[in-house]
């Protein structure tokens, strides 16, 4: 049994999108961030770093903390969305990416551009302009690929679940997603997958899926 603390933000989404997609028990329990109960001495055993997703898995007394490293941890554990070396190296190369890039980048945006417009035109552009070219990065690499990773046209992977959520507040960062067509695709590809469909309303419905 693993629990799940977590809330309606891209980082804790594409935990539970990975847990559907396992198809695994879990117990989900909220922490909602915007009455401060990530500050909460109960979570702060599992997250010290006061952020959510935390996880603890029962089988074997394993909490984690940071989403990335929770990925390769429910991937590994249960062998899916997984790669064998050497491609598995390109899957964390991505899944770092994501955490490294677009979750800083975007991040930033959603704070000037959604949360703080005209508080500074500097950081809005600054911001917007590395938002729009990491879309430019991911829609050359999915060039020809149904998916970042993997040989041919790629394997659904951890690298994929991760960088989702992200794409799916391009409303937020007011990015049309039909400006780069291969990422457009393959965010309806990954859309409609039920289990997709079933993780993006953990731990409750927040909104639609937001669709190009």
């Amino acid at each position: 049994m693993i629990d799940l603390y977590t809330w309606t933000t891209p980082n804790g989404r594409k935990v539970s999108i990975l847990l559907e997609e396992l198809g695994v028990e879990y117990r989900v329990i909220p922490v909602d961030i915007s009455k401060g109960e990530q500050h909460e001495p109960d979570f702060l055993k599992v997250s010290p770093n006061n952020r959510i997703p935390g996880i603890v898995d029962h089988d074997n007394g394993m909490h984690l903390m940071e989403s990335g490293a929770i990925m390769l941890y429910l991937g590994e554990k249960y062998d899916q969305f997984q790669l064998a070396e050497p491609e598995r190296w390109r899957m964390i190369e991505w899944l770092m990416w994501q955490m490294g890039g677009v979750g800083p980048m975007f991040g930033q945006v959603h704070h000037f551009v959604k949360y703080n417009p005209g508080k500074s035109a500097y950081a809005e552009e600054r911001y917007s302009t590395e938002a729009s070219r990491l879309y430019k990065v991911l829609n050359t690499r999915l060039e020809h690929r149904d998916f970042v990773v993997g040989e041919g046209r790629g394997t659904y992977t951890i690298a994929d679940i991760s960088i989702f959520p992200w794409a799916a507040r391009h409303d937020w960062q007011e990015i049309d997603l039909n400006d780069f067509p291969n990422v457009r695709d393959w965010y309806v590809r990954i859309a409609q997958r039920p289990a997709t469909q079933r993780g993006y309303h953990v731990p409750k419905f927040a909104t639609e899926i937001p669709m190009p």
